[in-house]
């Protein structure tokens, strides 16, 4: 299958952000891609790094605007698209929501991000409710897609429960970044740090993995921070970890790669990890800590 990834460098303007998402969609569809996917929080700046009541109003509800726009463009093209929205849900109800658009414009399922972070910069646990549609794959025309969001990429448990309900491929839109006051040495730990996470859920699950974020600065409206400049860095691995495509750390890129969605079986019998599992051991898992 031939994936499309989009790293943007978002501003203010919302309809100016999709209209450059949609050329890119569109240049991915030239290269050959079957599935396109795009960074979290894709239309707008990432409105996070401060609490304002007011940044409620950039919410939608699904089915709407979003996905009937890229539902056209998907149909159009014949490609398969993961949106990452503010979903609306009901008056002062809102999620953090991957959406699936179907080849043919459909939806073909979503997503409510389950982990929600709450640090400086980071204040998603006041605009989101956890996700409450549990770790369930979407069934589409390219394969079973795991999708997942930003701060799940860090939870083994999250990509582990994709892969027993069956998913092809885990996918990660993501927003995260570097704060100015870090040093050299920190930023570089925090950087390796997300892609070896993400590669290990690769490896011990035995699936390919697709990690999409933003790129460029974005300052802090309310000047309490330095703001966060967005690392980039999307990438693509495969059921061994191994690097298949990787982007830069300061440039919006489009690119297309192709990814085996066999050799995961071929992975799964030299490291049957699934069937060596010791299911009647992990009871403890479901408490908070042991003390």
């Amino acid at each position: 299958m031939k994936v499309g990834l989009i790293q943007q460098h978002n501003t203010g303007d919302i309809r100016d952000n999709i209209e450059r998402l949609q050329k890119k969609i569109r240049e991915c569809a030239e290269q050959g891609a079957q599935l396109v996917v795009l960074q979290e929080l894709h239309n707008a700046l990432y409105f996070c790094q401060e609490e304002d009541v007011n940044q409620f109003d950039l919410a939608e509800p699904i089915p709407g605007p979003s996905t009937e726009s890229f539902g056209k463009l998907a149909k159009e093209l014949g490609v398969v698209i993961v949106l990452s929205l503010f979903e609306k849900r009901a008056v002062g109800l809102y999620h953090n929501t991957a959406v699936v658009i179907e080849k043919d414009g459909s939806i073909a399922g979503k997503y409510r991000k389950m982990h929600i972070p709450d640090d400086p910069a980071y204040y998603e646990k006041f605009y989101f409710t956890p996700g409450d549609l549990g770790f369930n794959p979407i069934e589409t025309s390219v394969g079973k897609l795991g999708v997942l969001v930003c701060w799940d990429q860090w939870y083994p448990e999250a990509a582990r429960l994709m892969a027993l309900a069956g998913a092809e491929i885990l996918i990660y839109p993501t927003a995260i970044g570097w704060e100015s006051t870090d040093t050299d040495d920190e930023k570089n730990r925090q950087l390796n740090a997300w892609i070896i996470s993400q590669r290990g859920h690769a490896v011990a699950n035995g699936l390919p993995v697709v990690s999409v974020n933003r790129v460029g600065y974005e300052e802090d409206p309310s000047g309490v921070t330095n703001g966060i400049s967005f690392w980039g860095n999307s990438f693509v691995a495969g059921p061994q970890g191994e690097i298949l495509l990787q982007f830069s750390n300061h440039d919006e890129e489009v690119k297309v790669v192709e990814v085996s969605m066999k050799r995961s079986e071929d992975v799964r019998r030299i490291w049957p990890f699934l069937r060596d599992r010791r299911i009647d051991a992990y009871g403890e898992i479901l408490k908070r800590y042991r003390d």
